[in-house]
């Protein structure tokens, strides 16, 4: 479960860390929008983290939201109104990447069968037949990362900055090895979304900002979503690295659909909420079983993972990256929802936090 849930991290780093503080104060401001007992777990989840952590949080039951934020400050924890500030979402663009690629299906732009090949300017090497539905749920074979994104030779507070078309077009022609054979088995690659959405601009002859902003932001008034960092820089938390000090922003150059989206709760409760409607064929198409991940008795549609409860299913899909963590979690069916940014580091020791932090209120209001 918890590999699942880290899905954005590409390398664990270990530190001589400073010690953390330990808040022992309950929330200061506590304003009782949410349960107590909500608001208790809240504290229990995010006491270890640093000062100047936030988390923004949306709770949303039987299609009603509620937001609820937290800063801690000087050891102590306030509530604090934060629905409205922006924070990198990690692995979660993969669903925003996924929603463009069943809304280009929709639109007869490509079939999710087609081989990737077909959209590419190079050709591959070997000639690998894995189709763009693969790409989106996993199984293309391809690995997490491609061989020439050297982890030990780049910058890693912005790892994919440098990796470019260039260097992408070089993997697949000259390097590119499958790690088994397509449609074989679930294995989760930031590579093969990456790619997916390159592809996905090529099709559509439009820049991965303008197919968010035109066919998800401008549609559901998301007008805090974006991969453009300066249109949102005053609403921006800084994100914290492992040892709880500000760390740059990522920029995920060529592989911007594996990751690159920042938004609010506030426009996550959006897209929430449109996910219940089951009126829209876009949204439907990416809620739709494609694959089983047999190894976590899971399956995924294209970009949400799929988990099965006693009472109904689950969507879900998390994020990280180097300053920050996230989770977003549905069940279409009653229609309820949690969402969680935070600018704890997908690298902290304690990022499985978040995941955890959002299944237990997502089990709270079900109970």
């Amino acid at each position: 479960m918890l590999k699942l849930k880290i899905l954005f991290l590409i390398v664990l780093i270990g530190c001589g860390c400073e010690e953390k503080p330990v808040v022992v104060n309950f929330q200061q401001g506590y304003h009782g929008k949410i349960s107590e007992g909500q608001s208790k777990l809240i504290h229990t989840e995010a006491k270890g983290f640093f000062n100047q952590t936030q988390l923004s949080i949306a709770i949303i039951k039987n299609g009603k939201p509620e937001f609820y934020g937290v800063k801690i400050e000087n050891d102590t924890m306030f509530s604090v109104e934060n629905q409205d500030s922006v924070f990198e979402i990690g692995s979660i663009s993969k669903v925003f990447t996924a929603t463009l690629l069943a809304d280009l299906s929709l639109d007869g732009k490509l079939n999710l069968n087609d081989p990737a090949g077909k959209y590419l300017p190079w050709k591959l090497k070997n000639t690998p037949e894995f189709t763009l539905q693969q790409l989106s749920n996993h199984s293309s074979g391809l690995p997490r990362l491609p061989d020439n994104l050297i982890l030990s030779e780049v910058d890693m507070s912005n790892p994919y900055k440098d990796y470019g078309e260039e260097k992408l077009g070089f993997y697949l022609t000259e390097q590119l090895e499958l790690q088994q054979d397509p449609g074989l088995k679930f294995d989760y690659s930031n590579l093969g979304v990456g790619l997916l959405g390159y592809m996905l601009t090529r099709i559509d002859s439009s820049s991965y900002e303008e197919m968010i902003q035109n066919r998800i932001a401008i549609p559901f008034q998301m007008e805090s979503t974006t991969v453009n960092r300066e249109k949102v820089m005053p609403q921006l938390v800084k994100g914290l690295d492992v040892e709880g000090k500000e760390t740059p922003n990522w920029d995920l150059n060529v592989l911007q659909g594996a990751g690159a989206i920042l938004s609010s709760t506030q426009d996550l409760t959006k897209f929430a909420l449109a996910q219940f409607n089951p009126a829209n064929q876009t949204l439907a198409l990416t809620q739709k079983k494609t694959f089983s991940v047999t190894a976590y008795e899971k399956a995924i549609g294209l970009g949400w993972m799929i988990e099965n409860k006693k009472d109904g299913k689950w969507l879900w899909h998390g994020g990280g990256t180097g300053g920050y963590s996230s989770s977003f979690t549905l069940d279409l069916d009653r229609k309820n929802a949690v969402i969680i940014l935070s600018n704890v580091s997908g690298f902290s020791e304690n990022v499985v936090n978040i995941s955890n932090l959002g299944s237990r209120l997502m089990e709270m209001i079900e109970d």
